[in-house]
């Protein structure tokens, strides 16, 4: 397919261009919709006028659906979509930028969608799906999903769709909550998971992080020790990636703590850890739930979303000792990992 696309770029690179045009345009009106032209313009940076004739070329290929609610994406409209994913994955260059993550990071596997999700939360949701279409061919039946929190892991949790003949799986939070906002707690997203998956859940009511009283009161609690089972016992785990600092503020650390951080030149978090530029761990939030441990010595499969130019280098740091058994991030987080090899 490489082959044919580079000829393609010689002979119609107007073509492709066009191609790619309207992909993007089938993929916002179906991560959108019902959508109006106007917004449609704007989270494309699209002029309203080019997206007027665009859509209008769409509508009559049977692709869209246009009413006074807004555009829909018709069965048709998807199936191209679905079709032309992995010819426009290869033609936008994310072969290659695979190809080379994967030698700077050390991974046998990374999938990544283009844009930068920092700036358009289109871009999130896509690796939403992705990380859904992995789940949907590997998960099994009665199989156990553990889930930490997060913007990236809501966008997850939107994207979730049923799983037809899987619908006995359980999802589970990795962690307990961190007091942020009720969407992106992990109890929040393992409940919305299985909802849109016709699956089960458990919730871990715990606060994260835990005083060592609190903590050594907590972990003796039955209902806490069973969903801990769990939680360790699962056979895929989904996490993202955070900056260490912002991390550190959500969860109201002390200042003497976050200094910490600072001095230890803190780049990622990940579970409760806190590692530096070089993937050593400089500080562990006392937490119940999902351990780096636990991963090591279990045969989980661990996926990991996370993506946006901003967390570029707390997605390296992270890489230099996190287990993964698949990285799903965005154009953005990948090019901007590349371009900076001093920090990894």
């Amino acid at each position: 397919m490489h082959e044919l696309i580079e000829m393609q770029k010689k002979l119609y690179p107007d073509l492709l261009e066009v191609m790619q045009e309207r992909y993007m345009l089938l993929q916002n009106i179906e991560l959108l919709q019902p959508i109006g032209r106007r917004a449609l313009a704007e989270n494309t940076n699209l002029t309203e006028r080019h997206v007027r004739g665009e859509v209008d070329l769409l509508s009559s290929q049977n692709l869209i659906n246009m009413s006074s609610k807004g555009m829909q994406l018709t069965k048709e409209g998807k199936l191209v979509i679905d079709q032309l994913a992995a010819f426009i994955h290869d033609v936008m260059g994310m072969d290659v930028l695979e190809r080379q993550l994967k030698e700077t990071l050390q991974l046998d596997d990374i999938m990544i969608v283009p844009g930068n999700s920092d700036e358009h939360d289109g871009v999130k949701q896509e690796m939403g799906k992705a990380c859904v279409s992995i789940l949907k061919k590997h998960l099994s039946s009665e199989q156990t999903v553990a889930v930490t929190g997060g913007t990236t892991m809501a966008a997850v949790a939107d994207m979730m769709s049923p799983f037809k003949d899987k619908r006995d799986c359980l999802f589970v939070p990795a962690r307990g909550g961190i007091g942020e906002k009720e969407e992106g707690q992990a109890n929040t997203i393992a409940a919305k998971m299985a909802r849109q998956a016709r699956g089960s859940y458990r919730l871990l009511y715990v606060p994260d992080p835990l005083s060592e009283t609190s903590y050594r009161t907590m972990i003796k609690e039955p209902a806490v020790i069973e969903v801990l089972k769990l939680i360790q016992g699962s056979s895929f785990v989904l996490h993202g990636i955070g900056d260490a600092i912002t991390m550190a503020q959500r969860r109201k650390t002390s200042t003497d703590i976050i200094q910490k951080l600072r001095e230890e030149k803190a780049v990622s978090e990940a579970f409760g850890y806190y590692f530096d530029g070089d993937g050593n761990i400089v500080h562990k939030v006392r937490t119940i739930g999902l351990q780096m441990d636990d991963m090591t010595e279990n045969s989980q499969t661990v996926v990991t979303v996370a993506g946006g130019k901003s967390k570029a280098k707390a997605i390296a740091s992270y890489f230099k000792q996190g287990k993964s058994d698949l990285l799903i991030t965005d154009e953005a987080a990948a090019e901007a990992i590349l371009g900076d090899k001093t920090s990894l």
